[in-house]
């Protein structure tokens, strides 16, 4: 073969190379949910308009442990990322934890006025952290549910609740009216349902079918407790390698399906609400003298999370005055 023409193959081969990165993501999600389903729906996508240069490999059902190992696994590039809690990410940006304040929200009106000018705030703060999110999904509101009454205060004051592990902000609510919760890995509460070393957990309907926490209760106070939900996040580091064309598809596509998400969810706790009644677990709410007593609980709460200032007083201040506004409309 000439020479000239052998330098000249030589020089063309890395034109004609297609560097295919595959990321790998963890999530607690179990397989065969709606969360799932997306997410392999838009791998499948990425795959496509990427010619096969951008794959996604999941890792669910905790096949990867919990939320503080896959950033433990992210951190030393056994994996890309992960579709995680927002009570999991707290290691890494704690005021992602911000919806979750307990009784922050009464409805889902007031989340959506809230989450449409506050979630590029969040994110932003997640990129500044080295990761990159495609969007927050909800996880609906979350429900104190147990296996004994939970009609008034001093019922649930007996109880022996849950809390997950790595979440401050419920440890802490709980303590301020004098509870002492149990803090476990999601993958470890049923087993503490099922032994008795808890008594009482905080779940969505559809997360507590999912999870087969709804085999072992019978009550649920029917007031929203905390408002749940999650993101994929990648590390930013892991797609330096990827063209930027193809970050952009990668955003487009997952971004639209935590959109889709958020609301297949929202569906789903509706229709899993209904599956809990049916089963006959009992739903009740405060009556006219037990709302004060509640209402009393959820004020000790506030004030006591306040003072101890673990999230950024300026985005609390924020939420607080779209909330302000948003209700002043409502009245």
């Amino acid at each position: 073969m000439p020479k000239r023409l052998l330098i000249l193959l030589l020089l063309l081969i890395p034109a004609t190379q297609i560097h295919a990165t595959t990321l790998k993501i963890a999530t607690l999600a179990p397989d065969g949910t709606s969360w799932m389903n997306m997410l392999r729906s838009g791998a499948k996508e990425l795959e496509q308009r990427t010619d096969g240069r951008v794959k996604l490999r999941f890792y669910p059902g905790g096949v990867m442990g919990n939320d503080n190992s896959v950033l433990r696994k992210i951190r030393i590039g056994q994996l890309h990322g992960g579709a995680l809690t927002a009570g999991g990410l707290a290691a890494i940006y704690p005021d992602i934890q911000i919806y979750s304040f307990p009784f922050l929200f009464r409805s889902f009106a007031e989340v959506d006025f809230v989450r449409e000018r506050m979630d590029p705030l969040l994110m932003a703060g997640l990129k500044k952290a080295g990761f990159v999110s495609y969007g927050i999904s909800e996880g609906g509101f979350a429900y104190l549910m147990s296996q004994q009454p939970l009609g008034n205060v001093e019922q649930l004051l007996k109880r022996k609740i849950w809390t997950p592990e790595g979440d401050q902000i419920s440890l802490s609510a709980f303590q301020s009216i004098g509870v002492s919760p149990v803090p476990l890995p999601l993958t470890d509460v049923l087993t503490g349902l099922q032994t008795g070393l808890i008594d009482t957990v905080g779940s969505s309907p559809s997360g507590a079918i999912a999870l087969q926490w709804h085999t072992r209760i019978k009550y649920v106070a029917d007031i929203p407790l905390i408002y749940l939900y999650g993101t994929l996040v990648i590390r930013e580091q892991a797609l330096k390698n990827i063209a930027p064309d193809d970050r952009k598809i990668l955003r487009e596509v997952m971004a639209d399906r935590f959109r889709q998400i958020n609301q297949q969810i929202r569906n789903d706790n509706l229709g899993a609400r209904q599956v809990l009644e049916q089963r006959g677990i009992q739903f009740h709410q405060p009556k006219d003298g037990e709302r004060e007593s509640w209402q009393q609980l959820i004020g000790k709460v506030e004030a006591d999370l306040k003072k101890e200032n673990q999230l950024d007083p300026v985005l609390f201040q924020q939420i607080q005055q779209l909330l302000d506004d948003f209700r002043k409309t409502q009245r």
